[in-house]
């Protein structure tokens, strides 16, 4: 399986972002994990909220309709009452089969002030095919308490709209978090001029395929990388 992570930029025009996005998808091969940045068809548009939660329930159907065969990771502005959410939606085989909302907002953008928080509850591994998959949204990367409920993934994954100032902290605590819980890591960061791109597929031992020039990274997964390293350094995780 293809592990792949689509190092994109969001522009204004939520349209044009989806379209370039489908493009993509179809252009990755069946049986591939995909993950896109955080909000990459909308991105934090805190002008146009109600138009980007209408946009995804649309959006989500269209892509959805793409994941036979594929695994795809996207998160959407939603509505559910009278809040908005960043949600992150994992599709397989034309179902929803996952859904959590992001729970540890970022403090020194708008975000607390714009989306409520999700329920912690769901951050949690699910399973497809066997695999073990679990997510952490952008910021919540930096919470340890959330890498203990993520403990025991095969593949966590963390798509984020995370800022150039702060490039070597994504990158670091991307490759800390595989060491850590000894599988692969899929980090997945917008290119936008402001962002720390970074984006990278990280194995349980630690070694980074990433490309900041490059609009899609992508390695294969190995089922063994995460059994010899649980094996011969065992830290108390259950082997596969």
């Amino acid at each position: 399986m293809k592990l792949i992570a689509l190092q994109i930029r969001t522009a204004s025009d939520f349209a044009k972002n989806l379209e370039e996005l489908i493009t993509l998808i179809n252009s990755c091969e069946e049986n591939s994990l995909i993950l896109a940045p955080e909000l990459a068809l909308s991105g934090f548009a805190y002008d146009k909220m109600e138009e980007a939660a209408q946009f995804s329930t649309n959006a989500i159907e269209k892509i959805k309709n793409l994941s036979q065969n594929k695994i795809i990771v996207l998160t959407f502005i939603t509505k559910k009452e009278h809040n908005f959410f960043n949600t992150l939606y994992i599709f397989h085989n034309c179902q929803i089969v996952h859904t959590q909302s992001k729970i540890k907002l970022f403090p020194l953008g708008n975000e607390l002030e714009y989306f409520g928080k999700g329920d912690e509850k769901d951050i949690k591994i699910i399973e497809i095919n066997g695999l073990k998959i679990a997510t952490l949204i952008c910021f919540e990367l930096r919470f340890p308490e959330l890498w203990e409920k993520v403990k025991g993934a095969d593949i966590i994954l963390n798509p984020a709209m995370w800022g150039i100032k702060r490039k070597e902290h994504y990158e670091t605590i991307s490759k800390a978090l595989a060491l850590v819980n000894q599988c692969f890591v899929v980090a997945c960061n917008s290119a936008n001029d402001n962002m720390a791109k970074g984006s990278a597929i990280i194995s349980p031992f630690g070694n980074v395929i990433k490309d900041d020039s490059k609009t899609k990274i992508e390695a294969d997964f190995d089922i063994d990388e995460i059994k010899k390293v649980r094996t011969y350094i065992d830290i108390g995780l259950k082997n596969r």
